[in-house]
């Protein structure tokens, strides 16, 4: 008997955690799906991943479907839906549909990162329907916090899927499109298998304020500050970009943009047409020249990146641009977890400066471009899905929208976390098998896993130290010479003063000669006995055992 077609979804990012986003929906027998792929994101590297730049998706299951991988579609062009393509891409080599704003950003991004891969787009925007294997795809416009974002109905011969990705109800935004209220009620008329829902704010009751109370809020910080105003924001947020320029103008003031990826993201904007409207920006060199009460600056830096342009102007380290007493610095962003610390140091450096701070909580000057809960319920109440999947989110976001699909009637809410195949069709929807997920790391040039990468032993060596240690025996296994020591991240006293090197230099003598010369012909139990023995002797005068390798050479 043949085996039934099935339709399953399949994440191996963003699903238990923000960021890395990356979602398969596959139609076919257990051996021969095919499949499409729904973004494809990264996430950032916090200080316990020691010198990783990106993290991305491992996506080693794709290896052994990689024939049947029958398209890429990119909802939006934030790094965590579409970042890691330059770095996955080329092993995928499957056709890539995006907007032209998410294609224009990946040329940028192409050209200042310098990589190699030339991805080929295919422009898919709202309005659009595609044909891939055995499923019709259609973009359906959303608003979000970034140009041309747009919600996925994905049609099989099982039923249809609505992928929302990232949105939010916005009736008044400062750039378009409004979320398309009346093509998600005719495709809940048609009828929805399962929604696939961002869960990002599933915790915050009622609706987000409207980016034209934003606008607003930022139109009156800018007309009541005495001195400069530095506005810090998200770069690919090109409607925000938008409203502050628009409040500037009002208020008389010229605009400065500092930053490489705003200027990038401006420039695509602009060869897009969706920047139009807007006065041309004033060169860094005129900054100086600009009296302080007729200048606002959009700057890089609201999560506190050290080499940001906000981070530069809090150290004093920038030619062109310095702040003032009496100037205001406005934090128009939210926080992601991870990056308090590095704001709240920069907010200090300008602060002691003289420089005054306006963040979310003084003033109406962000706003996320994620659901609330009555968002969350106008869009069940639009598509009815049978079948309820909370994706976009950490264990608490997924759950909180789990539980508020159920008050809303939604009978089937499966459980699913990155790896999972959940079947959503034939039959009830339930995880039915796992796939081989996870992260990998790029570190400079280079893309490997933990292991491979070495950050295990980078980050232990952030913690200890490392000890080298270099010992030359004679013919008869005596000390040729005095042993060399090198400490490096040690302290370079014990509590008692003695210098710990030589602390360390004295376990290595003991260590050796406690051992009968006729034994030290096997230099492996040589170079074990050393290794423990200076990593006790530190242990005893520090408190920690450094990493330490042993170097023993018999002449």
């Amino acid at each position: 008997m043949a085996k039934q077609e099935e339709l399953v979804f399949l994440p191996l990012g963003g699903v238990g955690e923000i960021g890395m986003n990356l979602a398969l929906y596959g139609y076919g027998t257990p051996e021969k799906r095919q499949w499409i792929m729904v973004d494809c994101g990264v996430t950032f590297a916090g200080p316990e991943l020691p010198g990783v730049d990106l993290v991305l998706p491992d996506i080693s299951y794709l290896a052994t479907q990689k024939n049947n991988i029958k398209a890429m579609i990119i909802t939006h062009a934030h790094e965590d839906h579409y970042g890691a393509m330059n770095d996955l891409w080329p092993g995928l080599n499957v056709p890539v549909y995006a907007s032209p704003f998410t294609a224009g950003m990946l040329e940028a991004k192409r050209n200042y990162e310098g990589t190699r891969a030339e991805i080929p787009i295919t422009i898919f925007k709202a309005g659009d329907r595609v044909n891939i294997g055995p499923f019709e795809v259609e973009a359906v416009g959303v608003n979000h916090s970034i140009p041309e974002p747009m919600s996925l109905v994905i049609r099989t011969p099982l039923g249809n899927v609505v992928h929302t990705g990232d949105w939010k109800i916005d009736q008044a935004p400062s750039l378009g499109p409004l979320t398309d209220e009346s093509r998600f009620k005719a495709i809940g008329n048609e009828g929805v298998l399962a929604l696939m829902c961002d869960s990002t704010n599933a915790m915050r009751e009622g609706v987000s304020p409207s980016e034209e109370e934003v606008s607003e809020g930022l139109r009156k910080v800018i007309e009541e500050a005495e001195g400069r105003v530095a506005i810090t924001t998200f770069s690919s947020n090109v409607g925000r970009i938008r409203s502050i320029a628009q409040a500037a103008d009002a208020a008389g003031r010229e605009v400065l943009l500092l930053g490489s990826s705003l200027k990038r993201v401006v420039a695509v904007a602009r060869d897009i047409g969706i920047m139009e409207g807007i006065k041309p920006f004033i060169a860094e060199d005129e900054f100086g020249y600009i009296p302080r009460d007729k200048v606002v600056v959009i700057l890089t830096g609201s999560q506190g990146e050290p080499r940001a342009a906000l981070a530069k102007i809090s150290r004093d380290e920038m030619r062109n641009v310095a702040f003032t007493a009496g100037d205001t610095v406005v934090f128009s962003s939210r926080t992601i977890p991870g990056n308090e610390k590095a704001i709240l140091d920069i907010k200090n450096a300008l602060i002691e400066q003289g420089v005054k701070i306006v963040g979310d909580g003084d003033a109406l000057v962000h706003v996320s471009g994620h659901p609330r809960r009555n968002e969350l319920l106008k869009m069940y109440e639009w598509t009815r899905p049978e079948i309820l999947v909370p994706v976009h989110g950490e264990a608490a976001h997924l759950t909180a929208q789990a539980a508020l699909g159920a008050s809303a009637g939604i009978k089937s809410i499966p459980r699913v976390r990155n790896g999972n195949i959940l079947r959503l069709a034939p039959g009830p929807a339930e995880v039915i098998d796992d796939a081989p997920h996870g992260r990998v790391f790029k570190d400079g040039k280079l893309i490997g896993d933990f292991e491979e990468m070495g950050i295990g032993d980078r980050r232990k060596l952030s913690f200890a130290g490392h000890v080298s240690v270099n010992v030359v025996l004679d013919s008869r296994y005596d000390f040729l010479n005095d042993p060399d020591v090198v400490a490096f991240g040690l302290p370079e006293f014990d509590e008692e003063g003695e210098d710990m090197e030589d602390t360390l230099y004295d376990a290595i003598l003991g260590a050796v000669e406690s051992i009968p010369r006729a034994r030290r012909k096997d230099l492996d139990v040589l170079r074990e006995s050393v290794r423990r023995a200076v990593r006790s002797a530190a242990n005893q005068a520090w408190g920690k055992k450094p990493v330490v390798t042993v170097f023993v050479t018999k002449v």
